[in-house]
């Protein structure tokens, strides 16, 4: 398991995210309401560079004709076809087993250290 500095917490203020090459990987770092989350930036579909996308919501389950809008700044939106995943499990909103790498991430000192080898993908 390596650990590798990637940002400090200053250069990613809540609502913004920043994308890092660490270890020949390019990997976006998010901050959701102070939390820290890091994907692939690689959209499995057709190889996008997913974290260039849209950070966006999505609609929630809701009654017939009705629409309820939620996640607010939880969601990244491929910009070539317009698939969307969570940030925070990188796991696809139309099905559970397409998803892009999550990585783990350690703060220390307000620096922000990404953990290769552990996380929520096998190449995590």
């Amino acid at each position: 398991m390596a650990r590798q500095f990637a940002a400090l917490r200053e250069d990613i203020p809540s609502g913004t995210h920043r994308i890092v090459e660490i270890e020949g990987r390019s990997i976006g770092i998010y901050n959701i309401k102070g939390d820290y989350y890091a994907i692939a930036n690689y959209c499995p579909h057709e190889g996008a560079e997913l974290c260039k996308g849209q950070v966006c919501g999505t609609t929630l389950p809701s009654k017939v004709s009705e629409f309820v809008y939620g996640r607010d700044q939880e969601i990244v939106r491929c910009p070539w076809h317009g698939w969307e995943f969570d940030i925070k499990t990188g796991k696809s909103l139309f099905n559970d087993r397409v998803r892009t790498r999550k990585y783990a991430l350690e703060i220390e000192n307000d620096e922000i250290y990404l953990v290769i080898g552990r996380g929520g993908s096998p190449d995590g």
